[in-house]
Formats: C-alpha cells, structure tokens, sequence
C-alpha cells in the first residue's frame, strides 16, 4: 500500500486514531487528523501529533476536510454512517478502518478472535500458549494495543494473535485471517448495529476473505455462531464443554480432548480440573484456544502447561480481596447482558449484584430467573438505572446507588461471610468512565479501602 505523498484523514482519536495517524507519517503520508472533541479536551493528545507533523482538526468534522482526502482511515468509534463519513463515500474517497490498514503491513499469519464475550481472555491466553511454545507472537487489537502498533515487529515468522470487534470488522476489505475465532454471537452494541442482524453479520465477516487453506473455529453450542460456518470456505472446526464433535476440541467426561480430523482418534490434553479460571464460560475460551493452538502445531502437553499456569485477565472476573468472609470480584468488562448472565454464573448464590452504565438498547429482562436463584440484591448505577430498575422490577431488592462508591459501601453493609459482591455491569462504561478500565480500577480502589 503506496502512502507517501497522499492525502490521508484519520477520523477519531482514540488509542487507535492516533497510532494510525503516527504509522501514516512515518510512511510519508500527509496526515490530518479530525475529532469531535474540543482542544481543550484532547490538550494531551495535540502536542505529539504536531510535532509528528500531523494536521488536527478538533471541535468538529469539516466536510471540506472529509472531500480533499486519497484515503480516509476511521477509529472503531466512528460509524460510517456519520454525516461527513459518509458524505465522502458518496464522492467515491476510500474509506477503511484501522485493521483494515494494519492488516496491509503485517507480515506474519494472522489469528483472529472475535465473539461477544470472551475474546479478551482466549486471545491473551492464545498469545500465551505461542509464547511458551518459542513461537513469535505478537497480540493486540481490541483488547489494548493498536493493530498498527504490531506492525513493524511483524515477521513471516510470527503469528499475529489480534482481538477483533464488530466495529473493527465493519470496515474491513482484505483483512485475512489464517485462523479465525467466532466465540459466541449474542445481542451487543444494538444501539450502534440497529439490530441483531447487523451485529451478527458484522462478526461473520472475519470469514469473509478466508480460503481452503485457513481454518474457522466455531462455538457449537451457539446457535448464531453456527449459522457462521454456511459462509466460509475455511476447513472448520468446533468447540463444545458439553458433548463430543466430530473436529476440534471438546470435554468428554473430566477432560478436554482435540480431534484432528474426523473419524480419527481424539488426543487428550488436559483435566478439566487444572482449568484456573472460574466460570463454564472460560471452559469454553480454553477450548476454543486449545483449537487455535493445536491447528498452529504447538504441543498437547504445552498447551496444558500454559492453561494450568494462566491467570485470570484484568476485570474478567478478576478476584480484588476477601473482607470478613466476603469476597469481592470485578468483571467491568461485563459490558452487556450475556456477560453478566456468564458472570453470575460462575457463583451459586449469594451475590450482591452492580448492574449499570451507559445503555446499549440492552433487554435487562432476561436476567430475571438468574437474579431470582443467585442474587441478594442489585445495586444500580449510571444512566441505565432507571431502565434497569424499570425491566427488574419485583425480581429481587433494588437499591439505586448511582455510583460505583455508593454501590460497593452499601454492598459491603449488607453483605454476610460468604456472599460475593460483583461488578459485572451488564453496559457500556461511557457515561461515568473513560473505559471498562476504569471502571474497573475504580472498583478495586473503592473495595480496597473498605476498613481503612
């Protein structure tokens, strides 16, 4: 991809927004920068982008701006349905995203893990699994570092193990991933998607570019992940906790097997035992990751030792500390309703429940039978809690705590020895949080000074 000398806008400055803009200067391109947001509110951000000899333009999108372009590369958080976006469509600009252009630059095979819950855990734990194998491997996307970031230690050698998100996949072109991961497909981002429908299909498109010689790996108890496997000519292979499949990984009795090839004789590879993480979700990423690994070569018996040797990722269920016999979890990446329904799960009874955010069109209704068996109480906070307290009403007691503060103190009050207090929100963190992160780093520190 010939960048020296062309016009190039980057759209949005997020993390990726602005490791797009620096990669498209150090290729040569003559690189503007456009955001919504005020100087003031992006003061830490300009300085570097002009003395990379980055254009910026803040406070707004102008259209004229968004017309004088060779190229257009958006942020994730962009829709290609803003205005100015999609006015310069209209003028026939290309307009990619930022995998899109990273994808262009990597030189290693690429592993591609998307799903709407759990592809944090499974592509750090896939990246874990290469590393102590000896195999390079680089990891990033979605999950923290720019896919561009990647891209100058990117070798024929390595694998490019990347997190990759509906947003991200909505802008691709000739992204091609060698092995691809569809985890689980349920109702998330509606209110940037419309639909399920959109949504579903945004995530079947990590398939899309794939051929005979890569490999797709699919979730079989998931229904709409199934659907995924009628558009792809990847040779395919399935995960199931619950029963034996007929290629790829599963648990059959107290232990995890791969089958290599149908009709053939399953390998074991580890006891479900020496799974550390808690959740039959994360049975499911383990499996998934077991594929992954087995279809890059790497050993049974490594595979185990990085499994039995992994820990649980940063607000995945993250265990923060024990206070007089009650223990306290952060799930914030708990960012819509079937990860909280995952999170409630992995504990029997007994829970004090912080539910809320920013809204994401989400049927909070669902929870309900979950709440009736495990749950004590929910504490409600951000702008969803009205919603949330509307849909869950009469289901178990609701206390409207507003802020994470509120929720964990008057939590930990009514909390007994036993009882678990967990933040799995079931929304995005938008309205009260920069991220998930920091939502989640505001819950520990809150519960960490309980007592003091």
């Amino acid at each position: 991809m010939e960048l020296k000398n062309k016009r190039v806008l980057v759209v949005g400055l997020g993390k990726s927004g602005i490791a797009a803009a620096l990669f498209l200067r150090k290729q040569g391109a003559r690189v503007t920068v456009s955001d919504t947001r005020s100087a003031v509110a992006l003061a830490k951000e300009i300085p570097g982008l002009l003395d990379a000899g980055v254009m910026v333009e803040s406070g707004g999108h102008g259209l004229l701006t968004f017309r004088r372009q060779d190229l257009i590369v958006i942020s994730p958080g962009v829709p290609l349905d803003t205005p100015e976006v999609a006015q310069a469509i209209g003028y026939g600009v290309p307009v990619i995203g930022e995998l899109e252009l990273a994808s262009r630059f990597l030189k290693g095979r690429i592993v591609a893990i998307t799903g709407s819950n759990g592809k944090t855990t499974t592509t750090t734990l896939i990246g874990k699994i290469f590393a102590d194998a000896g195999q390079p491997a680089l990891v990033g996307g979605n999950i923290g570092t720019p896919v561009i970031d990647l891209a100058p230690s990117s070798t024929e050698e390595s694998l490019d193990v990347l997190e990759v998100s509906s947003f991200q996949l909505e802008t691709i072109e000739a992204f091609h991933p060698w092995i691809a991961l569809v985890l689980n497909i349920t109702p998330d981002h509606l209110d940037r998607h419309g639909s399920f429908e959109n949504y579903a299909a945004m995530k079947t498109r990590i398939t899309e570019n794939q051929q005979a010689s890569d490999y797709l790996i699919l979730n079989a108890e998931d229904k709409p992940t199934q659907m995924v496997a009628a558009k792809t000519k990847a040779q395919i292979y399935w995960f199931s906790p619950r029963r034996p499949i007929k290629q790829g990984a599963f648990v059959h009795g107290e232990s995890v097997l791969f089958l290599a090839k149908e009709g053939g004789k399953p390998e074991p590879v580890m006891p479900v035992a020496e799974i550390p993480l808690r959740g039959a979700h994360n049975v499911e990423n383990v499996l998934a990751a077991v594929c992954a690994a087995r279809l890059a070569g790497i050993p049974a018996e490594t595979i185990r030792a990085s499994v039995a040797s992994f820990k649980a990722v940063e607000h995945r269920l993250e265990f923060v500390r024990c206070l007089q016999g009650v223990d306290y979890f952060n799930d914030s990446k708990a960012t819509n309703v079937d990860a909280a329904i995952k999170a409630i799960e992995a504990f029997p009874a007994g829970i004090h429940l912080i539910l809320g955010g920013k809204d994401k069109n989400s049927d909070y209704s669902v929870l309900s039978p979950l709440l009736r068996e495990r749950v004590k109480a929910v504490y409600t906070i951000g702008s969803a809690a009205e919603k949330i307290e509307r849909e869950l009403s009469g289901v178990v007691k609701m206390v409207g705590a507003g802020t994470i503060d509120v929720a964990v103190r008057e939590a930990n009050r009514a909390a007994v020895p036993g009882d678990v207090v967990l933040l799995a929100p079931a929304c995005s963190s938008f309205d009260q949080f920069e991220n998930y992160e920091h939502r989640g780093r505001t819950f520990r520190q809150v519960v960490n000074a309980l007592g003091q």
